[in-house]
């Protein structure tokens, strides 16, 4: 295993990473089972684990909290707190400094540890100053509970405001950022990755394989029955992804590279990408993946997947990218007369809560 810097952290991580969203409820709820895909994945060489408090309520991390016990310190742990942990309670979410302590203890006592290698908010909180947010985590990293804090789905631009607000105020910087990468989804590559490039940050790609559009079992015209998702999420029948989806597949298929094989391969290519998460549900998609690991890409064959998707942009729109309060809410980006009917933004929050 060939590992790679994580931004200027000094820590070491594999090329793959394994993220846990899969292991729980709303995946495989066979604890033994998710173990066994843990264990196979650590004794492969992949060295971080990626999860959520909000998997499957807590269960994910409970999971991985049982799989590396007596093994956690060959393990960078990486966790993320922000989503609704409470449908009642409207405090248990977000990235307050009040939310935050009492999510730190809650992932600390699931994960069986005493302290966090990564600890990420993993979705932008319009409703709380980012001060707020970046003064709580450099208490945590002050403390001992976690090594190093880093973001989600945040734009460059907030990236950029929250190097300066650490700066002029004297806290721990912003390490790491966790963003959607995959060849559909390119965006990245205009802005994120130049400004965390530029700040030293380590980059944690999600989704390489575009939430299975990239498996190749999802095609035009055909309807999928063996992938949830697809009935789930409107960019799974987004025409324009498919369209490209057709297109890759023949690329694969003339450079004899499976698809899996091909779309991560992509993903951890990129000189910013430390590492790209894969998320398997069973030890046969671990398996799978695993296979691809020593997969390299040609400079023809990124040269056609350029032509197909230009660097730098999106086909369609990711449904769980996120979108400023600018983009989702008509009234801040027009001007109205004083006496215009209010609009009900509640579907605001729904939007920021996607996983």
């Amino acid at each position: 295993m060939q590992y790679r810097n994580f931004g200027r952290t000094g820590i070491q991580i594999s090329p793959y990473a394994l993220g846990a969203m899969m292991f729980g409820a709303i995946g495989n709820p066979d604890h033994d089972d998710s173990i066994r895909i843990i264990h196979k994945a650590l004794d492969s060489g992949i060295n971080i684990i990626d999860t959520a408090d909000a998997y499957s309520n807590g269960e994910s991390e409970e999971i991985v909290g049982k799989a590396i016990a007596g093994r956690r310190d060959s393990v960078v742990l990486a966790t993320k707190f922000g989503l609704p942990m409470s449908s009642d309670d409207p405090n248990q979410r977000g990235g307050s400094r009040r939310h935050i302590m009492q999510a730190i203890e809650a992932s600390l006592r699931r994960l069986n540890t005493d302290y966090i290698d990564l600890y990420q908010l993993h979705v932008p909180d319009d409703n709380t100053d980012l001060e707020e947010t970046l003064s709580a985590l450099t208490d945590l990293v002050h403390a001992g509970k976690i090594r190093a804090y880093g973001t989600s789905k945040l734009p460059a631009f907030d990236i950029v405001r929250a190097q300066w607000i650490a700066q002029r105020g004297g806290l721990e910087p912003l390490r790491a950022e966790q963003p959607p990468y995959s060849i559909l989804d390119r965006g990245i590559e205009r802005d994120v990755l130049p400004v965390a490039q530029r700040y030293g940050m380590g980059i944690l790609t999600w989704s390489p394989l575009a939430q299975g559009l990239l498996t190749g079992r999802i095609r035009k015209n055909q309807q999928s029955t063996d992938l949830h998702r697809a009935g789930l999420f409107s960019h799974m029948h987004d025409p324009q992804r498919l369209d490209a989806v057709e297109q890759i597949i023949r690329v694969a298929d003339q450079a004899g590279i499976s698809m899996t094989h091909l779309a991560v391969a992509f993903a951890i290519n990129h000189p910013g990408v430390a590492s790209a998460i894969i998320g398997p549900r069973t030890m046969e998609q671990l398996d799978d993946l695993l296979a691809g690991f020593d997969t390299v890409l040609s400079d023809d064959v990124l040269d056609q997947l350029d032509a197909i998707v230009p660097p730098g942009t999106n086909v369609g729109h990711l449904d769980m990218a996120y979108d400023p309060p600018e983009i989702r809410n008509k009234t801040l980006r027009r001007r109205v007369p004083a006496n215009y009917p209010a609009v009900d933004s509640s579907n605001d929050a729904a939007q920021r809560q996607k996983i």
